[in-house]
Formats: structure tokens, sequence, C-alpha cells
């Protein structure tokens, strides 16, 4: 497992295994006491060791019995290396996967052509790059994941699965059967109460290295659409493989619900012109509870420059099918987009909130960015584009926290590329936290989700109070019901969906139902039946 990795586990073992050794016996060490550790064995010349570095290493070495730690050790040494608590701190385990290199519909200017990922990914994103290790096995993605997780000390008993990669609808639908199949039959062989060690995969990959050297780069002659086809339709005996049926899906559906590692939330991204209710129908049977929806823009005219290939009215028919369908709904938003201003793109956020027709659970705002590989560079060359200063940026993202409604949880402000893949555009990594500062500073009221929940703080029931919030959308009356502290904070909540009776339902099981279309508590993720 050692090529899997961003550095050479054995080459560093002889400061890892001590180090390793030392956090087993720090008892209750807070982080001050955790990074004199660290210090104490730095990694020569390059610095600190990450505990992300650690972690891998624990794995491999437990795996290979280089370490003889008891039970009590190993615990502590879990909760010494336990990072990025935020990960399960929203009382759910997220395990993100990405699907293999495909085709897509959409011919979007702003879109990274990276022919090594799904459409609109680059190879260095962590998420890419662990689906890269795997090569794209969503069993191996889905296994793997939870390895860490447990190495990390979190629960893995609540899994919210997120499939990543372009356009999901786009799949062939034995690919998409097959692809959630596996990664439910990871979930239900994975033992929540030993450490498992990795596995690894010998699926195919669309691209070998001689070929990526071939194709990769940013003057293609070919489009990405083409040179994923050329490199995956030869492949008959992958996509024969890539295949499972109905039956199968369901069967392993119905042994998660008494797995001990639980799936309790499928997302799946796609275009809403790949919405339909025979779409969502399908998405339905798939277990999908949420879905990730590119908006990108409501201005029409903006969306035809940057050749999305809708206008909002599109995007405004899907959100509308699939609430009606009882999914969550979270909206991806792009300002700077070619053709658009800081002004026109504060309007835009506000039409998101203030239109009917849209009204998002969740949204993600991933502002612009350059990467050499999209046809926007060319737009770049000729100066019809160029990036927001970063006061207008952030200006822009100010606003759009202040314009956020209560029910709205903004999930990201930055899109997770390396400084290396951008050409020009934002390259903070902390920029929402620079936003947040700024609006504690004007003594902003916020009211979306994330900047108010509790997290790790602990409260109690009779210092909760019951809030119920309601608002129209086109095709319902919504309820949103949160528990607060009396700081506003936000403990949990309920989305209740009170569609309008206007038309039979398409689904006819929903025909004439309320619907509750999420309940959530926040807090750090606990065991299943654990109070």
């Amino acid at each position: 497992m050692n090529n899997s990795y961003h550095f050479d586990i054995n080459q560093n073992k002889n400061q890892t295994i001590p180090l390793i050794y030392k956090l087993a016996k720090m008892e209750n060490a807070d982080d001050k006491d955790i990074q004199t550790a660290f210090r104490q064995f730095p990694k020569g010349d390059n610095g600190i060791f990450k505990k992300s570095d650690l972690t891998v290493s624990l794995i491999e070495f437990l795996k290979t019995s280089q370490l003889t730690l008891t039970p009590h050790e190993l615990k502590t040494l879990r909760q010494n290396l336990k990072s990025k608590e935020v990960r399960s701190i929203s009382g759910v385990t997220p395990v993100t996967v990405l699907t293999k290199p495909f085709p897509c519909p959409g011919k979007c200017i702003f879109c990274p052509n990276d022919v090594r990922m799904p459409k609109s990914y680059l190879s260095d994103e962590p998420g890419a790059q662990r689906a890269t290790r795997n090569r794209f096995d969503p069993y191996a993605q889905t296994f793997n994941r939870l390895v860490a997780y447990k190495a990390l000390g979190h629960s893995t008993d609540k899994i919210e699965l997120i499939i990543l990669g372009g356009t999901w609808t786009s799949y062939p639908e034995p690919y998409q059967i097959w692809f959630v199949k596996r990664c439910f039959d990871a979930m239900n062989d994975f033992d929540t109460f030993t450490l498992p060690n990795p596995i690894e995969t010998k699926m195919d990959i669309p691209f070998e290295d001689k070929l990526l050297e071939e194709v990769d780069g940013t003057e293609l002659n070919k489009t990405y659409n083409q040179i994923v086809s050329m490199a995956i339709l030869p492949k008959k005996s992958q996509s024969e493989t890539e295949h499972a049926t109905w039956d199968e899906l369901f069967n392993v559906h119905s042994q998660n619900e008494s797995s001990e590692t639980r799936c309790i939330g499928l997302v799946i991204e796609t275009r809403p012109d790949e919405i339909t209710e025979t779409e969502v129908i399908r998405i339905r049977k798939l277990g999908a509870t949420k879905v990730q929806i590119g908006f990108q823009s409501l201005d029409d005219e903006v969306l035809a420059l940057n050749k999305r290939g809708h206008d909002s009215s599109v995007t405004a028919n899907a959100v509308g099918i699939l609430r009606r369908a009882g999914f969550k709904i979270h909206a991806h938003w792009m300002p700077n987009l070619y053709g658009s201003t800081p002004e026109k793109d504060i309007e835009d956020y506000r039409k998101i909130f203030s239109d009917p027709r849209f009204k998002p659970d969740e949204i993600k705002i991933y502002p612009c960015s350059l990467i050499a590989s999209a046809e926007l560079m060319q737009y770049y060359k000729k100066g019809l584009w160029k990036p927001y200063t970063h006061d207008e940026l952030t200006h822009v993202l100010e606003e759009a926290y202040k314009l956020t409604p209560l029910y709205c949880r903004i999930t990201r402000m930055i899109r997770d590329i390396g400084s290396q893949d951008i050409v020009v555009g934002n390259k903070k990594t902390n920029l929402r936290q620079t936003v947040e500062i700024n609006i504690k500073n004007q003594k902003a009221d916020i009211q979306e989700i994330r900047y108010r929940e509790i997290r790790g703080k602990k409260v109690a029931l009779e210092d909760l109070k019951l809030k119920v919030a309601e608002y129209d959308t086109s095709v319902s009356t919504e309820k949103f019901l949160q528990f607060v502290t009396n700081e506003n904070q936000i403990a949990g909540f309920l989305r209740l969906s009170l569609p309008n009776q206007d038309s039979p339902h398409f689904i006819e099981e929903l025909d004439g139902a309320a619907i509750i279309r999420e309940i959530h508590i926040y807090g750090e993720s606990l065991n299943i039946g654990e109070k």
C-alpha cells in the first residue's frame, strides 16, 4: 500500500514509529501537547509530520505487525490522531467517492478538462487523489475511507455516502446500479469493532501512465469527451463486470438496514437539464436522498455566455420535481463567471432565495477560478474575462452570507483546488474564515445553518427551544422546525414539506402526503443506539 500515499511510509518509519508509541501513551493530551510531540520527531528537512501521515503509517504497521500496542494504547493513539473533527461533528460521517472518467453532456467554458478525472474534477483534489489510489473502484474507495475514519477515531456507524463525478445521470444505468451496490457491499462488509486492513483493487482505470503523458496537458487537439471515449469504449470486458441488477441492489439495501455501518443518506450530483420525473423515480430506486445540482447562475445571459446548455427555467423545473419527490436540494453557485459582475452576482444570489421556484436547502459557493485546461483560458488570454480582486470577491461572499436564510446551510465557500492548478483567481484556502471574520467585525446578523451549528458544544435539552419558520415555494409550503439555544445556535432541525395539491403526484405513494425531507441532529456522530 506504500505507493498509495503521498510519502514513503517505510522511509520515514524510524521517526514515525517512536512518535506513534509516544502518542499512544499520552492520555488526556491537548493540542499543544500533541504538537510538541510531533516536533520532537521531525520529518527530516521537510518539517513535521501530519496526522494523516501517521494514520496511513499506523494502518500499514498494524497490517505488517511492526507495532505492538495494547487496546488501551490504541484507543489513546486514535484519540490523539483524531483530526478534522468537523468531518463527524455534524452528526454523521461523510464518505465521498468518485465515479470514473466518462463523457459529459455539458460544454461549460469554466469546466476543467482533466482526462484522468470525471468531468469538472482535478486530479490534485483530495477526493480525486483517493479515487485514483483506489482506481475508481467504488468498493475500495468506500471501504478504505471507512478504514481511515476508524483509524482516526471517528464513528463509522452512520454514513452519508456522497457520490461525485460530473453528471451522474449521464452514466449508463447498469454502471449506476453496480456502483451504488458496491458501495453498499463495502459498508455491509466493514467490521466496526476492529481496525481492518486497507484493501487493494485490480480494476482497470481509463488511462495508464504512458497514455496520460500523451494526452494530459492544456493544448489538446481532441475534446475531453473524445479522449475519454477512446479510453473507455474499448474496455468491453470492464463494462461487463461493472453491472448489477435492481434486485441485487435492493438486496444489499435490505442488508444495510441492520448493518453496523449504516448508510443514512445517499447523495448524487447532476445537471438541471438531466432531471425529469422518470429520472427522479430511478434515482429514488438507487436509494438517493439528496441531489447536488449545478445552478451556477440564474442569469440567462450569463448561462448562455458560459455555454451552460440550458436556462434558469430548466433549473426551476428540476428543483420543483426534486422537492415534490422529497429530496434534499443542494445547489452549486458560481460567482465571477464570464459575463457577470460583483453587483450582478449579489442580485443573482438574492434571487436564489427570493424566487419561490428555487430556495435550496444547502448551497456550495464556488468562485470561478481559471484552470489551464478550461475553455475559459482562451477568453482570459483575449482579455474578455478576469478574476475579481480579493476585495470584490470577499464583498460578494459577505453579502451572500447575509442573504442566506435560516433554513439553508452554506456547505462550502471555496473549491478544494490546489493553488498550482489555478492560473488566476482566488488561491486562499482560508477564504471562508476571512469572510466570517469580516462579518463578525460588521456585527452582521447571520442566519445560515453552518454558522449557527452547536458543533462540539454540550447543551441540555431544557436549554433548547423549538422555533418554526414557514416559507412558500412554487410547489409547496415548507416548515423548518429547529431546536435552538438562547444564542440562536442550532442543535437540530426537521424539514417538513406540505406539497401543493394542484395535480396528481407523479409518485403515486406521495400523492396527498406531507413529506419529511430531512431530520438532522448536530453534535459528534454517535454509534447506533447510543444516547
